[in-house]
Formats: structure tokens, C-alpha cells, sequence
């Protein structure tokens, strides 16, 4: 098995509902995969409750091919 840096999987189901939303948010931002998806939207929503992830080290947008445009309500401007 290979060394991996994220050694921890995690299964979830999802409804075909949330499965389309979550990935109209992905392409939307050009994410990479479902995985770096949740793992943001994850991120995000724990940052929302309060909660510092240790050793957060790149953004969803590091991935994009284009610049990303602000979203509605996070208070930045492109």
C-alpha cells in the first residue's frame, strides 16, 4: 500500500439530490474530485461552528483553471 497523506477513508451515502448538488458546487469551482468537494464544503462548514482544522494547507481554488468569482455573501471581491 502506498504512503498515503490522508490515510483515513470515509464512507458516506447520499441521495441523488445531494449528490447533484454536490456536484454542480464541484464543477462550479472546478474542483479536481467529489473528494476535494466534501472535503471543502467539510472544511467550511466546521469553520462556520468554529472549528480550526490543524494543518489546512490549500484551497479549493488552488485547484481552478480560471479565476474564481466571489461568492455571494463570503465577503471577497475578484
Amino acid at each position: 500500500m502506498n504512503d498515503l497523506s490522508r490515510p483515513e477513508r470515509l464512507q458516506i451515502m447520499l441521495t441523488e439530490e445531494e449528490l447533484a448538488a454536490l456536484d454542480d458546487w464541484r464543477f462550479a469551482r472546478r474542483m479536481p474530485s467529489r473528494a476535494a468537494a466534501v472535503r471543502e464544503l467539510l472544511k467550511r462548514g466546521l469553520a462556520a461552528e468554529g472549528v480550526a482544522l490543524q494543518g489546512a494547507r490549500a484551497k479549493s481554488s488552488d485547484y481552478g483553471v480560471i479565476e474564481s468569482k466571489a461568492e455571494p455573501g463570503d465577503g471577497t471581491a475578484s
